[in-house]
């Protein structure tokens, strides 16, 4: 079947502008925030939506404190992390980079919908993959509430600002799961769509084959390790407008964060509240 020549120019708006989100979320990084970018109600059997855009994650208080006084003594310390067990605030700074990963990431997810009122879902952050399924509840007109699970495997980072010295995020591996909740609301012609919602969840991260620089004091060292297993929990709220195939997205979540792992022999915690603004442009078809 031939597509109309309408929807062959929302393709090529919707791919040149997925094409430009990512080559300017590959001159920053690749950051931890894992928005969802999508609606509560749920595609029909068949149906898919593409979306590709930019996420961010703002970290805030005491986990912007830690990241800032880790670098601060990486600016007057070229012999970081020192010792093993002797510098838990630049153990805390890691963790912030490494778990948290403040900065900026390119979006790219793509949905379709299975029957039954459900969904299933990827979607690609620049540090990791994440993949769900969810089933979604008419509530009235032009309401719904949908509950979905989701895992995700972080598998490559990179520090955005000033990097901290052996945190090597492009080693990184790790897992996690997650569970949103969602209510949401779209017009009779699916022009504006709302959604508002909670989501929990845990990850795991890991970095195994850090190495200080060599010296002749540090030979038969071990490599330095990181690990540590965050919990969140987040509020989120969403809105999207277009017209038939097109549409463009706006998220935000507000997350509270607390991670416990350790980092060069020392053990730590860090707790506080991250921000990820995103927005995508869908194509559905």
């Amino acid at each position: 079947m031939l597509r109309s020549p309408r929807r062959s120019r929302a393709a090529t708006v919707f791919l040149a502008g997925l094409a430009g989100a990512c080559a300017a979320a590959g001159l920053t990084g690749c950051a931890g925030g894992s928005p969802l970018l999508h609606p509560a109600q749920t595609l029909a059997s068949g149906d898919v939506r593409a979306a590709g855009g930019l996420s961010a994650q703002v970290v805030v208080g005491s986990l912007a404190n830690d990241l800032s006084s880790a670098r601060a003594q990486a600016a007057r310390d070229p012999d970081l992390p020192g010792p093993p067990g002797t510098n838990p605030g630049y153990a805390r700074g890691a963790l912030v980079a490494a778990a948290l990963a403040p900065g900026l990431a390119p979006f790219v997810g793509a949905r379709v919908g299975i029957g039954g009122q459900a969904e299933g879902g990827i979607a690609y952050t620049g540090r990791g993959v994440r993949i769900d399924m969810r089933r979604a509840f008419t509530l009235g007109t032009g309401t719904a509430l949908s509950i979905g699970g989701g895992v995700s495997a972080p598998f490559y980072g990179r520090q955005q600002g000033e990097p901290l010295p052996n945190v090597d995020l492009s080693s990184l591996r790790g897992y996690g799961a997650d569970v949103p909740v969602l209510v949401g609301w779209e017009s009779s012609a699916g022009i504006y769509r709302a959604w508002a919602g909670v989501r929990g969840g845990f990850e795991y991260d890991s970095i195994e084959n850090l190495t200080s620089e060599p010296k002749p004091v540090t030979l038969g060292v071990p490599p330095i390790g990181l690990s540590a297993t965050r919990y969140y929990g987040s509020a989120l709220v969403g809105l999207a407008a277009g017209f038939r195939y097109l549409h463009v997205a706006l998220e935000l979540d507000a997350t509270y964060q607390t991670a416990h792992g350790r980092y060069n022999g020392t053990t730590v915690d860090v707790q506080g509240v991250a921000l990820t603004p995103a927005t995508a442009v869908w194509w559905q078809f």
